[in-house]
């Protein structure tokens, strides 16, 4: 495909999840700037505008960009946000998010040293501004918090790590999919308050374990 087919193809992905989701139409328009093939493996070109997970190596996906766009919404971004993100496999996620709040606002870890070098590579040849850190992201971008929110493309098996609800400001988001006891995953947000944190449920999920 040539970059004119690529385009279109991402037309009409928008297109279908604006038929099917009620999110904010910022979220679109991201959706529909990110050349989601140039982040897919060769092999996954092709299929790149399919609303499906992607692997990427390392027992490792893309998000289908229906979740991508659920996730992003629940955020509830502005421009200028700074945002922490969890697990940047290709840099899809993080790319769609720095059309949201700008060049030099997104930081992410990823816990796989080649993905992260790719994906920073990925996003340094498109244009996006991101911090991409290679490790644990326990243990990431303290010395930036605190952020206005944190994205988390992987499931922690105890709930979000403190070290990354830490992370957050009070009245930030946390959006995240956790394992829950009965088996199963759930996408929740998490809202920091003064006084604790406030969860709400958006249903059922499956995301890779974090690591």
């Amino acid at each position: 495909m040539d970059d004119s087919a690529y385009a279109q193809a991402r037309r009409e992905l928008v297109a279908d999840l604006q038929r099917r989701l009620d999110v904010d139409p910022a979220v679109f328009s991201a959706i529909e700037a990110v050349p989601r093939h140039a982040f897919a493996p060769d092999s996954q070109r092709a299929r790149a505008y399919a609303d499906r997970p992607l692997p990427i190596g390392h027992d490792q996906t893309i998000s289908a960009p229906h979740m991508v766009a659920i996730m992003t919404d629940l955020l509830d971004l502005e421009r200028g946000d700074r945002v922490f993100e969890v697990g940047t496999g290709c840099g899809y996620h993080a790319a769609v998010l720095a059309e949201i709040v700008g060049p030099g606002n997104v930081f992410t870890a990823e816990y796989v040293p080649e993905l992260a070098e790719i994906a920073g590579e990925r996003l340094d040849r498109h244009g996006y501004v991101v911090t991409v850190h290679a490790g644990d992201a326990r243990e990431a971008f303290r010395e930036e918090a605190p952020f206005a929110a944190a994205s988390v493309t992987c499931a922690p098996s105890a709930g979000v790590p403190e070290p990354i609800v830490d992370r957050v400001e009070v009245g930030g988001r946390v959006v995240a999919p956790v394992d829950e006891e009965s088996g199963g995953q759930r996408l929740v947000r998490l809202t920091v308050r003064d006084d604790g944190i406030e969860r709400e449920d958006h249903g059922s999920v499956r995301f890779v374990p974090m690591r």
